[in-house]
């Protein structure tokens, strides 16, 4: 019995470490015109110090992002360039996904190397982004040689923003172009109300009035010479927690207050449900991988989601996470470690996510 309670003390105490580790994203006032700047947002790990630490998301080597937005309509496309075209695989744990080329990076597929991951609002009239994506990339000469033509390899997941914003507008060929362009001519991967995030929104089994604006966030770290970021656009039905704490999600009629989402669920199981949501991540990360264990490192990713967001994977969502081995990295590292570090960096992302799309009450109500 001795033995049994030491080691149920010894678990507790790694329980109570574990949650401690990573802490909340510190929250960046630099705003930019378009988003969040958080190019230099670094948040040390500090009772793991000299193990994993957080290093800025720009500083990982081989993607560059580029927004593309309808400030008026709330929607818009965040484009992941890979200049040296890189190996992905995903996995689809929503029941409604809107998603192009997907199948392709399974590990039964003749999977190529992306040339770019798209993600839009629009639901799947916004899959018609990805048609400007493509053109753009056949343009600036990225794509897989067919010997007849080249053909760029471009996947894309798209969220439900119809309900927020203009529904009737939607992300088109003309904002995927644009949104390419920018991941061409810079790297931005701004946070908050930019990109694919303009019309997100999270907590919505009562509705859009007792839900809260959600965006596209970014984090990312390192272990030794290891390096993950995730890149995370949250449009969830459920509640958003970090660290057991409610930050955004179903609110009360007077909106002074939460409610559960779960328990709302629960309580009124036969009510018809919003089918619009679905929290689209990438992980990325300079260990070399084949396809397979990129689907596993996705996999294990999505537990951070899990972790953060109740509830989650349902018929109502569409939720989708890809795994990119960046060109040009060749750590070698295990899968499950690169899995279980992307899914706590999946946490800190979401939390940017909901930290950097916080609007006044008045602008919310008067777009929904």
């Amino acid at each position: 019995m001795k033995v049994k309670r030491n080691r149920n003390a010894a678990f507790a105490a790694i329980l109570i470490i574990g949650t401690s580790v990573f802490a909340v994203c510190s929250k960046d006032d630099n705003k930019e015109v378009l988003g969040v700047d958080t190019t230099n947002r670094v948040d040390k790990y500090k009772e793991m110090e000299g193990l994993v630490e957080s290093q800025p998301f720009t500083q990982l080597q081989g993607v560059s992002v580029g927004n593309a937005q309808d400030n008026d309509a709330k929607t818009g496309v965040t484009v992941f360039f890979f200049p040296k075209a890189s190996m992905a695989s995903a996995v689809v744990l929503g029941g409604g996904p809107a998603s192009r080329e997907v199948p392709l990076l399974d590990p039964q597929r003749n999977t190529q190397p992306l040339n770019a991951l798209v993600f839009s609002g629009g639901s799947a009239y916004g899959l018609a982004a990805s048609d400007g994506v493509a053109n753009c990339l056949e343009e600036h000469g990225h794509g897989y040689d067919t010997g007849f033509g080249l053909v760029p390899i471009v996947c894309q997941s798209c969220i439900f923003d119809l309900s927020y914003g203009k529904g009737n507008v939607r992300p088109d060929r003309k904002m995927g172009y644009n949104a390419c362009q920018n991941a061409i001519a810079g790297n931005s991967p701004l946070s908050g109300n930019v990109g694919a995030g303009t019309g997100a929104t999270v907590g919505k089994p009562g509705g859009m009035a007792s839900a809260q604006k959600s965006g596209i966030g970014y984090a990312a770290a390192r272990l030794g010479r290891l390096e993950v970021g995730v890149a995370v656009v949250v449009n969830a039905l459920g509640d958003i927690f970090q660290d057991s704490e409610k930050i955004a999600g179903m609110t009360t009629a007077d909106r002074n207050g939460f409610v559960s989402a779960e328990q709302a669920l629960l309580m009124n199981q036969y009510s018809d449900l919003i089918a619009g949501n679905t929290t689209i991540a990438a992980v990325f990360t300079n260990a070399s991988l084949s396809v397979a264990d990129l689907q596993k490192v996705a996999n294990i990713a999505s537990t951070g989601l899990a972790r953060c967001i109740r509830p989650v994977f349902t018929m109502a969502d569409g939720d989708t996470v890809y795994a990119i081995s960046l060109s040009g990295g060749n750590v070698q590292s295990d899968v499950n470690t690169i899995g279980v570090l992307a899914s706590l960096v999946m946490e800190k992302a979401i939390a940017d996510a909901i930290l950097s799309s916080k609007i006044p009450e008045e602008e919310y109500l008067a777009n929904i």
